[in-house]
């Protein structure tokens, strides 16, 4: 597969594909001649000894400071190397890579000045799968992502560390195994490079892909719970919904039916009970609204990874530079803190349902699903692990872009911490993922005291899959060698692929 890119029309779908499947990139001929023009410019105004912001002058605070000509070179490479300031844990590789195409595609899109030659380096790295060693912290979101994105500017340099083929080493040798030359920077083109949202953004890309995911997992687990809690599917009828509007709700709801169809567990009545409790029958409700949540924060990347977030901005035609605020974050950063909480809530109801089914007064069922109960302690600490989790989720819950602590003797007065709240959404996914894990474990456990033939197709090809890995509980285990498992069913999206199997696309 191969992705060409333009800086117009990449989509989140593509991202992934470079950042997970290793998709090959290059640049559309067209931009290439943009990114050339731009160039041109920039050289002519810095022959005419104009000053523009980062091209003839000094960063932030130093604005007003004045860079000769012969200095331009030393400015852009002190530029890197004073900027590379990030701490904490390297980004994981799909982050990193997922940024250095984000990257390569604004500037292709003609606006930055950077020279071609610069581009098709970091556009080689990526190729080649030479991987700059980012540390996660140190970005304020605004001017961009300025101190992480100088890390892998570094390798470009032969500077700082890159991981290639599996392996960790210093930039310089990164590049040399690879066979890509290391570059010197020219007037402009360390701001280029580094003064963008390319770090939340790509963050924050992998994150909104996964959740999308995680709202069908959402809606199936639940499923296969409502049939181990003999619950009420009239409570998902199309007319309930249709009343109150929201998409995202309405196709909650039709998912659970679609899943649920040919259920002899799952009912449209029950004898024993007028209506099941809120974390069954609100489903909807609640799924739905993460996924309108969810939906927006998509849309919001979908502009972002197509945007040019650099400044200075150059517009050769109009014979213009000018120096604006596309590198603030802002917009990302209150689309992931939206994020961070839609996620949340579909752990958090996920763990009420996960109550029901160890609890006996609410479910019917063996205390703690287990017929040995005493001597063992069955799925009891599942529900404290799945609480942890959900309450940890609160805390990452609060948001980061209402938070602002100015830079730059006080240049830069108003910053976005977007980077922390894609960050922070990072780690609730993680989390979510987990908790609606052990409903997962325990709902397929739930249904041995049922009767796993009665399950509708859709809910027993789910079954099915966790019980090849995953035999049902009797005597006390290690539960976490399990738990892990059907994380990663979860995490792997193989728990959608096995319900999409049978009742065909969610939505």
């Amino acid at each position: 597969m191969e992705i060409v890119i333009s800086g117009e029309k990449l989509t989140i779908e593509e991202v992934v594909a470079v950042a997970r499947g290793g998709a090959k990139v290059r640049i559309a001929e067209q931009a290439q001649k943009k990114v050339v023009a731009c160039r041109e410019y920039v050289d002519k105004k810095l022959a005419e000894g104009a000053v523009v912001y980062g091209l003839t002058t000094g960063f932030g605070k130093f604005s007003d400071t004045l860079i000769s000509a012969e200095d331009t070179r030393a400015l852009q490479r002190n530029l890197i190397i004073s900027h590379s300031c990030g701490m904490g844990d390297p980004l994981p590789c799909e982050v990193v890579r997922a940024a250095m195409l984000l990257r390569c595609n604004a500037l292709s899109r003609g606006n930055s000045g950077i020279r071609l030659s610069t581009l098709e380096t970091l556009l080689a790295m990526l190729n080649a799968g030479v991987h700059p060693v980012i540390p996660e912290k140190g970005s304020l979101g605004a001017s961009g992502d300025l101190a992480p994105l100088s890390h892998m500017v570094l390798v470009m340099l032969g500077e700082g560390h890159a991981e290639y083929k599996g392996e960790v080493m210093p930039g310089a040798e990164a590049m040399e195994k690879a066979g890509i030359p290391v570059i010197e920077l020219a007037a402009k083109e360390g701001l280029a490079l580094i003064n963008g949202t390319q770090i939340m953004t790509a963050i924050s890309c992998m994150v909104v892909y996964d959740a999308m995911t995680l709202c069908k997992t959402a809606d199936i687990v639940g499923a296969l719970t409502t049939e181990a809690s003999l619950g009420i599917k009239k409570a998902f009828d199309p007319k309930v919904h249709a009343l109150r509007g929201h998409q995202g709700q309405m196709d909650a709801a039709a998912n659970l039916l679609t899943l649920l169809e040919g259920s002899d567990l799952a009912h449209d009545t029950n004898p024993d009970k007028v209506q099941d409790a809120y974390s069954i029958r609100c489903m909807p409700q609640v799924h739905g609204a993460s996924r309108d949540a969810l939906r927006y924060c998509w849309d919001v990347l979908s502009r972002e990874i197509n945007a040019v977030t650099d400044n200075p901005l150059i517009f050769p035609d109009e014979d213009e530079a000018i120096s604006g605020g596309n590198f603030h974050g802002q917009p990302v950063a209150i689309a992931m803190d939206m994020a961070g909480m839609a996620i949340a809530e579909l752990a958090n109801i996920s763990e009420r349902r996960l109550e029901r089914l160890v609890n006996p007064q609410l479910s019917g069922l063996p205390a703690f699903l287990t017929a040995h109960g005493g001597v063992c302690s069955g799925f009891m600490i599942t529900q404290y692990a799945a609480a942890s989790m959900v309450s940890e989720n609160k805390v990452y819950a609060h948001p980061a872009c209402v938070d602002s602590i100015p830079s730059s003797a006080n240049q830069e007065d108003h910053v976005s911490m977007g980077t922390t709240a894609a960050r922070k959404a990072r780690m609730i996914l993680d989390n979510s993922e987990k908790v609606l894990s052990i409903e997962l474990f325990a709902a397929a456990q739930a249904i041995t005291f049922r009767d796993e033939s009665k399950l509708a197709p859709a809910t027993k090809a789910v079954y099915d899959l966790v019980r090849s890995e995953v035999a049902p509980i009797d005597q006390d285990v290690v539960m976490h060698y399990e738990m892990v498992k059907c994380d990663k069913m979860v995490k792997s999206g193989r728990v959608v692929e096995a319900a999409e199997a049978i009742c065909g696309q969610l939505k």
